[in-house]
């Protein structure tokens, strides 16, 4: 058993791996559109000045995280859909992983600051600017980062304490908690619990 495994094999979609090269296709169609749209969106937000409201910052951090999201494992499964099964370090496994992970929570933390800002326009228009100052905001931004780290940093550390001494085939196209921690030699009844606690918190 090895607690710094190999690279790990990833091999796509298990069944339908003779119509790999052309799901890439669309997979790349809305990997441009989705970084050409964040692109555009940030760049317009950063750039007019009577964007510069709360509900548009949100909207700004709401596009750095699809990015992120993005470039994360997209580029990855296209070179899987169309070179064939890849190999991937286990340290650039467990960062795939975490910035993947990182950047779902960091979605719904986000879609929530939103919502609480489009409640306080709404309910309490005229309190609206004296309600969502600058300090708030950059508290709900903090709350927001530290809240998406804390759930997902454990994992990085509950897969690196695993013995690995089975097969380092992934059947799927990036690297997800629970089918890493599948291929150890240990029990993973602790991940399993830590993957039930996320689903909740997200």
């Amino acid at each position: 058993s090895s607690f710094n495994p190999g690279p790990f094999i990833l091999l796509g979609i298990p069944g339908l791996e003779h119509f790999h090269i052309w799901i890439g296709i669309p997979f790349f169609i809305i990997y441009l559109v989705a970084l050409a749209g964040n692109s555009v969106l940030l760049y317009l937000i950063s750039t007019e000045r009577s964007l510069h409201e709360p509900m548009f910052f949100f909207l700004s951090m709401l596009a750095a995280t699809d990015l992120i999201l993005s470039n994360t494992c997209v580029p990855k499964i296209l070179s899987i859909f169309w070179l064939g099964p890849q190999e991937i370090t286990f340290p650039g496994c467990l960062t795939q992983m975490f910035f993947l992970h990182y950047s779902f929570a960091m979605d719904s933390a986000i879609l929530l600051a939103m919502a609480f800002d489009r409640y306080v326009a709404i309910c309490f228009p005229l309190r609206y600017a004296t309600t969502l100052t600058h300090q708030i905001i950059t508290k709900i931004v903090m709350g927001i980062i530290s809240r998406s780290f804390c759930i997902i940093f454990p994992c990085v550390f509950l897969l690196k304490r695993l013995p690995f001494c089975r097969t380092f085939i992934i059947p799927h196209t990036y690297c997800e908690h629970i089918g890493v921690a599948r291929l150890a030699c240990a029990d993973i009844s602790i991940n399993i619990w830590m993957k039930t606690k996320q689903i909740r918190d997200k």
